[in-house]
């Protein structure tokens, strides 16, 4: 074919990709544009779509607002200034918000899924903090939860950092769920909103952050319990606490690390004292040899070698994070004020939901390129 008749057909490609990328969009997206304050006059933005396309180039392509203005009115998209993208940008955070609660609804997987042969809905949860460039600049939270059979995402939320401490409690938790977290997540406000809802938890937990008594009442002495354990040998110990006069029981599953690990974790927890100039307790020197880990589960539905390997899954969040910022530039705050820095965070997310919803359209063959649902009249 004549290079020129392809570089002719160039534009109308792009024009079908980016209406294929809207037919992701949830119902009503058009009309939220206007409902959520981001399209209030239409004197250069004609509409919707094209709002959209001028903040996903600055969003998803990574242009700088002068480099979007500029590809904007060279394709003929767009006559606008760099500051008029930022002033829309400011105002599109709740727009944003609604396509993301709406995408996550439409896309993601709510079915039951087999892990590691243990027949429940597992969810991992994490949260990674995103800091504005600068001393003083400011800090964000994204609170990220991820389906562990299929690695997408159930759950997403930004916080500042004011109001962004982790914990099950940020997320809506369904009964007979698995929910997963990391030391921060072990904590009791975030178990016992779990077991409130019906749910299930595998957390770590720091030795002294979460005081845990024999079924009898007694106080758990958790390292005396840990050095029992020999190479190889698994903790099994039934335990519970108390949180606003309601018992929950559970169990602590644990293992001691091989040294090599316990070297790593050693290091890790000397650096962490050295940063926060003070010196590492005796106690949680000893601590950093094993991996405990506390569950609402029963000794009948896992054993504490299943417990541990579903937790060995927490890691596949930390993977996402990583993908998240160094594809799409999550970790990265360009812009100075809280609204920019929501807007901003919030179209970034959309981003990402979008390229998932593409990977689960991908997972399926259609002869045609697409599926028949997108075609107007279908």
């Amino acid at each position: 074919m004549d290079a020129e008749l392809v570089f002719e057909q160039l534009p109308v490609s792009i024009e079908r990709d980016f209406d294929y990328l809207l037919s992701f969009l949830p119902r009503g997206w058009k009309e939220q544009a206007r409902s959520c304050g981001a399209l209030r006059r239409c004197r250069k933005i004609p509409n919707a779509s094209v709002l959209l396309r001028a903040l996903l180039l600055h969003l998803a392509e990574g242009c700088s607002l002068r480099e979007t203005a500029v590809r904007l009115k060279e394709g003929g998209i767009l006559d606008i200034s760099d500051v008029a993208i930022m002033d829309r940008l400011r105002q599109s955070a709740k727009w944003f918000n609604w396509m993301n609660n709406r995408m996550l609804e439409m896309w993601i997987a709510r079915k039951p899924a087999e892990v590691f042969g243990f027949g429940r809905k597992i969810i991992v949860a994490d949260g990674t903090r995103i800091q504005e460039q600068g001393p003083t600049g400011s800090g964000w939270m994204l609170h990220y939860a991820i389906g562990l059979s299929d690695l997408k995402c159930e759950q997403a939320l930004v916080k500042d950092w004011a109001n962004s401490g982790e914990g099950f409690g940020r997320f809506d938790i369904q009964p007979g769920e698995l929910w997963i977290g990391d030391r921060a997540y072990g904590k009791k406000p975030g178990i016992a909103h779990t077991v409130a809802a019906g749910a299930d938890v595998i957390a770590r937990f720091a030795f002294n952050n979460l005081p845990l008594l024999h079924s009898g009442g007694a106080s758990f002495d958790l390292l005396a319990h840990l050095r029992t354990l020999g190479d190889l040998q698994v903790g099994d110990w039934p335990v519970e606490f108390t949180f606003q006069k309601r018992r929950i029981a559970g169990r602590v599953c644990a293992l001691k690390k091989s040294p090599q690990a316990t070297e790593k974790a050693l290091k890790a927890v000397r650096r962490k004292a050295q940063k926060n100039q003070n010196e590492s307790r005796s106690e949680t020197l000893e601590a950093a040899g094993y991996i405990f880990v506390f569950t609402t589960l029963k000794v009948d539905v896992a054993s504490a070698a299943n417990v541990l390997e579903i937790y060995r899954g927490r890691w596949q969040v930390e993977l996402v994070f990583k993908r998240l910022k160094s594809i799409l530039g999550f970790g990265y705050l360009p812009k100075r004020d809280k609204q920019s820095i929501r807007s901003w965070l919030e179209g970034k997310l959309l981003v990402a939901l979008l390229l998932e919803a593409l990977l689960v359209k991908g997972e399926s063959f259609f002869p045609w390129g697409y599926p028949l649902q997108t075609i107007k009249g279908a």
